[in-house]
């Protein structure tokens, strides 16, 4: 397959600039290689076919991928806090690749060299324009071959083809099954709101010193000062790397790549760009900017490397190199782990990375932020703490009155609602209950279960609160008064507007299709977990004790979520 994805590269090889940049800290961390905690022991049966090491590590790696290619990063101790767990996924995928052998399943190898080039399209913007360029710095820095992507690529098209297959009955949606779901997905109601919102009482609210107090000394975990630390940090500026990335670029296909996503975006302009001249411009400069951050992080790394050889490891030992390379150290304010520097222009890596440094581990590797790559050092960990009444005093004064509005808000609205309710029962108008009641209501565009947004109103109300009011109240009732964070809600439904005809059946078709796929899927599912519990039973999932390294996992796995499907 790497023989024909080098032919197929020339017309597929686009790149896909996003916004968001995906950390060049676990890109191509040199950490932990591929997880040998298995490589002992029996490694079980799987639907009556002994694995093999071999056959385990090979699987492993294929799900490594697949974890990367999905999250952008490979997975580590975070990963696996959050769910990802190895041995788990391992067996499942040795599964799913029995089973495509067993049902027939192959892919060939232009099909798996197409979609292999179109996986790689979003790692452009990372520089890597090339599969060469992936297999030598994505691929081998973790251990990795050529073979085990190829293997994963037709592996994972397998699984998609399997999908299809067990799950044909899931296509077998009638229209008029489909027509239904449609309507009540679809169909569009008219409504108003009454909004009791704190910011109407925050004037009636009155503060004393003693109930600050009282308030403060009830809340003092409110505020309470996390843990923090400061670091020196020596910055590897992406700006100083911009015109050397402009000049290796436009040795290569620049001007293509550029063309290539401006075609891709179509009428579309990138960013706030106002015509496609500036797009190009700013497409241009992004990609630019993503070598330069890759240039950045090559020098940070030059310079991270004698530093973590240094010894005794001392924290001064990063002033003194920096001498050395005659560059410049700065140091940071503190900050916690959750909101990390204030004074530096980085992402939540940065805490991560400097939370999890050590005395004996102070310094990190190159961590890549929005101006630039640091290598820093943890210089100083502050404790947590609770600060005295009047450090904080202006704080808990807002805090205090937002409480107490919010809380007259909530009556107001209690208050109300019986008074429209038994107003309904009594004919009276919605309208003129609310003018009695001296509140005004809001009119709320029409909307429908599958509405994503409300329009200008969505300032002031939360669209998921709105619908579950709604759609569980008759036309011509009030629903019942739902507290908010802010004070309170309403929703006044006046009547089910009709579907129109001409959008359902334009629409349909793709609706069609999107419930069939879902069914499909939930096929695919239910058969998984049957296959799974016999399929499995004969695994360290279901004897743990087996392998003692891996034994805390449990006995029936969840079926993984399908891959979406590529058209």
């Amino acid at each position: 397959m790497f023989g024909t994805i080098r032919k197929h590269q020339t017309w597929l090889w686009v790149v896909i600039i996003t916004l968001t940049v995906i950390s060049f800290v676990v890109f191509f961390s040199p950490y932990s290689r591929v997880d040998n905690d298995s490589r002992s022991g029996r490694y079980g049966v799987v639907d009556g076919h002994r694995v093999t090491e071999e056959g385990y590590g090979n699987a492993q790696r294929e799900v490594y991928l697949r974890y990367f290619f999905s999250s952008g990063k490979w997975p580590d101790d975070e990963a696996r806090k959050s769910g990802f767990d190895p041995l788990r996924e391992t067996y499942q995928w040795l599964l799913l690749v029995n089973k495509q052998e067993q049902y027939g399943v192959s892919v060939g190898p232009d099909v798996a060299a197409r979609f292999a080039l179109e996986m790689l399209r979003p790692l452009e913007r990372m520089g890597v324009t090339s599969p060469d360029i992936f297999f030598k710095q994505v691929l081998q820095p973790r251990g990795f071959k050529v073979d085990d992507f190829e293997r994963f690529v037709r592996h994972y098209l397998g699984i998609q083809e399997l999908i299809s297959s067990v799950g044909m009955s899931g296509k077998l949606v009638t229209p008029d099954e489909a027509k239904g779901l449609y309507i009540r997905e679809r169909q569009e109601i008219s409504a108003s709101a009454v909004v009791f919102s704190l910011s109407n009482y925050l004037s009636k609210v009155t503060v004393t010193p003693d109930s600050l107090i009282q308030f403060y000394s009830n809340r003092l975990s409110n505020y309470r000062v996390p843990d923090r630390v400061q670091v020196n940090y020596v910055k590897f500026n992406v700006t100083n790397y911009t015109s050397a990335a402009e000049a290796e670029l436009s040795k290569t296909n620049l001007t293509e790549m550029v063309e290539a996503n401006s075609r891709r975006l179509g009428t579309n302009y990138y960013g706030d760009a106002k015509s496609p001249e500036e797009s190009k411009a700013k497409i241009r400069e992004e990609i630019i900017r993503s070598r330069a951050l890759m240039m950045a992080r090559k020098q940070g790394a030059e310079f991270a490397s004698p530093l973590f050889d240094l010894q005794p490891v001392r924290l001064d030992n990063l002033e003194k190199l920096a001498k050395e390379k005659g560059l410049t150290v700065a140091s940071s304010k503190p900050f916690d782990r959750e909101e990390g520097p204030t004074d530096l222009e980085v992402g939540p890596d940065f805490a991560k990375v400097a939370f999890s440094r050590t005395d004996d581990e102070p310094f990190s590797t190159p961590v890549v932020g929005m101006d630039g790559v640091y290598v820093f050092a943890v210089t100083k960990r502050i404790p947590s703490e609770i600060p005295s009444f009047e450090t904080v005093k202006d704080k808990v004064t807002a805090d205090y009155r937002h409480a107490q509005a919010a809380s007259l808000a909530r009556m107001a609205g209690q208050v109300f609602h019986p008074q429209l309710t038994n107003g309904l029962a009594q004919s009276k108008s919605f309208e003129a209950l609310c003018k009695d009641g001296q509140v005004k209501p809001i009119e709320l565009p029409p909307f429908s279960l599958s509405s994503r947004a409300l329009g200008e109103v969505e300032e002031k109300l939360n669209l998921n609160q709105v619908k579950q009011l709604a759609f569980s109240t008759e036309p011509g009732k009030a629903s019942a008064f739902q507290m908010t964070a802010d004070g309170g809600l309403i929703v006044f439904v006046k009547a089910k507007l009709p579907i129109n005809d001409e959008k359902m059946k334009t629409d349909f078709p793709a609706f069609l299709s999107y419930v069939r796929q879902t069914r499909q899927n939930e096929a695919f599912n239910d058969w998984f977990r049957k296959e799974a519990d016999r399929g499995l039973r004969d695994t360290p999932l279901a004897q743990p004790q087996q392998d003692p390294a891996q034994a805390k996992k449990t006995a029936t796995p969840t079926p993984p979520t399908p891959p979406a499907k590529k058209s």
